[in-house]
């Protein structure tokens, strides 16, 4: 795939926690949309609530298997990622196919109606509850996702090691390396797998 980007895309990384001071902060603040200046996009979804909706190994694998579809149907680099029992990291290309509110628009529906479970009504239950637990059912991720520009190869190396210590900082696992849904295997080993990141073309 030939998407014209500014940078490469690093074969080996080192990982530490360093660089993700502020992150939270600055998420916080990435509301606005810029698109068209052949950046790579660091964004960020959480669940519903943030409630651990990925919390499954079947659940996270399914999210990986609809990602790499989104991918090759919207033609985009998907150059690292984490999935946490709660949220997502991604770190992509813009699209040859509309932009990246569009990719992140048919992944979240995508991945709703896969995983997502309808809770059974209650028949002796008033008509008010029954509405309020069919919106709750029907609510995957929050609403907007977060998306913070990406244009040097500093804050690409930046993000991508923020996502793969992610999971060592919640306590879910001691190394980056032993967490299966994240890029790190594939820039650590070259580690192939369901949604392997694609290699920047030179």
């Amino acid at each position: 795939m030939q998407l014209n980007l500014k940078f490469g895309v690093p074969h080996s990384l080192r990982f530490s926690a360093k660089g993700a001071r502020g992150v939270d902060f600055a998420l916080k603040n990435r509301l606005e949309r810029r698109y068209g200046q052949g950046h790579l996009h660091f964004i960020t979804r959480s669940c519903h609530r943030r409630r651990p909706l990925l919390g499954s190994m079947r659940k996270r694998d399914a999210l990986l298997r609809i990602l790499d579809e989104v991918r090759t149907r919207y033609e985009f680099l998907l150059v690292g990622y984490v999935v946490m029992p709660e949220h997502i990291h991604l770190l992509i290309s813009e699209p040859r196919i509309g932009t990246p509110s569009t990719v992140m628009q048919v992944l979240k529906q995508r991945v709703s109606r896969a995983l997502r479970k309808k809770k059974r009504s209650n028949p002796n239950q008033m008509h008010l509850w029954q509405g309020a637990a069919s919106t709750e059912a029907r609510s995957f991720w929050q609403h907007r996702f977060y998306d913070f520009n990406v244009w040097s190869k500093k804050k690409r190396i930046e993000k991508l090691n923020y996502m793969h210590m992610n999971p060592v900082k919640r306590g879910l696992v001691a190394d980056p390396k032993l967490w299966p849904w994240s890029s790190c295997r594939f820039y650590q080993y070259g580690e192939k797998c369901v949604c392997a990141p694609d290699r920047e073309p030179k």
